[in-house]
């Protein structure tokens, strides 16, 4: 969907925003900075939350992906900065994207056991581990309700771990994989988001990107492989 030429100026000014601080720059700062009203940087906010760039909750930014504004389970330390992950693809994501942060120490607990996990992430290659994730939203799925896909995109201890939190929390099984391919998934997927004008990959490019990382059957929206 395309948006308006003053809804990716106010897009590229949250982004870069997030990026550089790792905090979402107020109404305030961004209606000074893009030289607008707080209504038309109100309005152009729900124009990207309505074009999927953003998500909303009471009319604030909560995920600018891979940025959060609020704990998603993973934070991210960069060399100067510190940033909530919108999931396990987000917190894998951001040293691929923010070029001041080439390795950073993304951290979270294991949703089924409460076990702390911490990972150096560098956009060179995946890290070591046994370590799986889970998503439970398929990729089709996953608007417009963002928020609770993100938060079910998680990192735990093994597939042991998967089958625990399944059976506690009644939810069905998603799709499980290693860091490894995580990694893949998160390589370039955000590719551009920092610049401008961006434009969101279209359903057919996802799947060719989600072909290209290994990834593969319904969930993603791709053919099992033989």
């Amino acid at each position: 969907m395309l948006i308006s030429a003053f809804a990716e100026r106010a897009r590229h000014a949250l982004y870069t925003g997030l990026a550089e601080t790792g905090t979402a720059p107020s109404v305030d700062s961004l209606a000074l900075a893009l030289g607008a009203t707080t209504g038309e940087v109100a309005s152009a906010m729900a124009e990207l939350a309505d074009a999927h760039h953003v998500v909303l909750e009471a009319g604030e930014v909560v995920l600018a992906h891979p940025f959060a504004t609020r704990s998603f389970r993973f934070s991210v330390m960069g060399p100067d900065t510190l940033w909530w992950g919108g999931c396990a693809w987000d917190a894998f994501a951001i040293p691929n994207l923010v070029p001041q942060a080439p390795s950073v120490l993304v951290a979270t607990t294991c949703p089924a056991c409460e076990t702390a996990h911490a990972w150096t992430v560098t956009n060179q290659g995946p890290p070591a581990g046994g370590q799986v994730a889970h998503f439970l939203v398929p990729a089709d799925r996953i608007w417009p309700d963002a928020a609770h896909a993100c938060a079910n995109q998680q990192i735990y201890c093994s597939e042991a771990c998967v089958r625990h939190w399944l059976t506690r929390t009644g939810n069905p099984r998603g799709y499980v994989m290693t860091l490894e391919t995580l990694w893949r998934l998160a390589e370039h997927w955000y590719d551009g988001r920092l610049d401008t004008p961006y434009q969101r990959r279209e359903p057919a490019l996802a799947a060719d990107y989600f072909r290209s990382v290994g990834l593969s059957g319904p969930f993603w929206g791709l053919p099992e492989r033989t």
